[in-house]
């Protein structure tokens, strides 16, 4: 059987589209596909309270805070120390590559934090809407 000449081109404009698009997906920036993403790294006491490094990423455009909260653990009731810090919106750099930034988190008030002590640290990004995604735990020794 013989196939015509119009079915020729059809299959071969196909083919073509094909080889375009996935030559297009292949080549697409990869780092696009991992935006809003965070990791925490070194944790460590700066008294009164804490600091904690993280690297992030974040989608060009967005207006969020990067968050972090510290907990001792172990600590109960009138014991409880907890912690926070804040990367406003202006401070993020957003456009899909890697970042470094330090958040030092102060204590509430009548917390306390000292050497050699066990918290659990939460990292995580707060949207204009109140949400917050891409959270991240660990647990440090300070």
């Amino acid at each position: 059987m013989k196939s015509s000449r119009c079915g020729r081109r059809l299959a071969g404009t196909a083919a073509a589209a094909l080889l375009i698009g996935a030559g297009a997906l292949a080549t697409a920036p990869s780092a696009a596909a991992k935006a809003n993403v965070l990791t925490i790294g070194k944790v460590a006491l700066q008294e009164p309270g804490i600091q904690v490094n993280v690297t992030y990423s974040c989608d060009p455009g967005l207006n969020h805070q990067l968050v972090a909260n510290a907990a001792k653990i172990g600590g109960t009731g009138h014991d409880e120390s907890i912690a926070a810090g804040t990367l406003k919106a202006g401070k993020l750099v957003c456009d899909y590559a890697d970042h470094a930034a330090r958040v030092t988190l102060r204590p509430a008030t009548g917390s306390y934090f000292g050497r050699g002590e066990r918290v659990k640290v939460t990292v995580f990004y707060f949207d204009e809407d109140g949400f917050s995604y891409a959270r991240q735990e660990t647990t440090a020794v300070l």
